[in-house]
């Protein structure tokens, strides 16, 4: 196989962003370095128009810069990594474990640092603002035209995350651990937020650009009401924001796509809305997680074994059919969500 050098790479998304709409978008979260990724054989036969990481792309957890950095190029020298950076183009958001430590916010004092190395190895340009914004790295794409637009808005759930709610251990160990749920509880304080205040007047702009498509891929689960472990619900102030800007400014399009469990579902969600926001989470590239935890508003079963996901749209039908699918380590399907773009387009 041909190796496209960086420069070509960069220009294939460019002209990718500009010309056509996507009519596969692929995604997943949580690959370990130090594991094989067998599953990334059964990516690559796909041939996507884009991949999407999601986060927990590495398993940094360090305060050592030398060992965060070279968990990275572990991940860069295996070969199935290496064929995907070379025939489709990648996007990629961290969470906690390629920001630096498990749960972390905005107290992780090596931040900035991680910041350089993440993006150095995503190749993001010199000059991109991901690297400059006090902030934190969110960021947005849009590819396609007029009728036939993507916008992939990325939030970063890290960089300005206030304090978590935890239950005590006796809790957790009693109650908690035996529901298989974790030991965070939704925040008290008022204005606690994952975005911070700047961010949120980001997206904002964000959700009012034109698309026919607006696919929020988030590092954390944003649907489920409450799994104890981290997710949007631990923030309820940041998760109403979402909707009722949503309705607000009567954005159409939603489709949001997630990772962080270690296990794989899709959700659905239509309380005070106009119409029903889905998600599918896609976790994780090797992790696995069997204590499941519940969700109100999952759609049919879980998943607990490697997966990752597959978003699909059918332009040339005059309502575009887009299929939502999650996929194990053969590339088979194990579940899947289909629905016509005017479904979720009531505006």
């Amino acid at each position: 196989m041909k190796i496209i050098t960086a420069v070509v790479l960069t220009n294939l998304l460019v002209s990718f962003s500009a010309l056509s709409a996507p009519s596969k978008i692929l995604f997943g979260s949580c690959g370990h370095q130090d594991k094989s990724i067998p599953i990334f054989d059964a990516i690559n036969k796909e041939q996507s128009d884009l991949f999407i990481f999601l986060g927990d792309n590495i398993y940094g957890d360090t305060n050592n810069m030398s060992v965060l950095a070279n968990k990275y190029q572990r991940l860069g020298a295996k070969p199935g990594f290496k064929t995907l950076k070379a025939q489709t183009p990648i996007i990629a958001m961290w969470d906690d474990h390629d920001y630096g430590q498990n749960d972390a916010g905005k107290e992780y004092p090596h931040k900035e640092e991680s910041r350089q190395i993440m993006l150095d190895f995503w190749q993001e340009p010199a000059n991109s603002p991901r690297r400059t914004r006090p902030d934190g790295i969110y960021t947005s794409y849009t590819y396609g035209e007029g009728e036939q637009t993507v916008q992939v808005i990325m939030p970063d759930l890290r960089w300005n995350r206030d304090a978590l709610n935890a239950v005590s251990k006796l809790e957790y160990d009693t109650k908690r651990k035996l529901n298989n749920q974790g030991p965070y509880s939704p925040s008290h304080v008022k204005g606690a937020s994952m975005l911070g205040e700047a961010q949120w007047q980001w997206l904002e702009q964000e959700l009012k650009k034109p698309a026919a498509i607006k696919l929020i891929a988030s590092s954390l689960q944003l649907l489920p009401d409450f799994t104890g472990w981290e997710s949007w619900a631990n923030f309820p102030d940041d998760r109403k924001r979402l909707f009722t800007l949503i309705k607000k400014h009567k954005v159409n399009g939603v489709v949001i796509i997630s990772g962080d469990t270690h296990w794989g579902e899709i959700s659905q969600y239509k309380h005070n809305l106009d119409y029903p926001l889905i998600e599918m989470t896609s976790s994780g590239l090797t992790e696995k997680w069997k204590n499941v935890s519940p969700n109100t508003h999952r759609i049919g079963d879980f998943t607990h074994q490697v997966n990752y996901g597959d978003l699909s749209i059918d332009w040339q039908q005059a309502d575009p059919s887009i299929s939502l699918q999650l996929k194990d380590i053969d590339g088979k399907a194990i579940m899947q969500s289909q629905f016509k773009l005017s479904s979720i387009s009531p505006y």
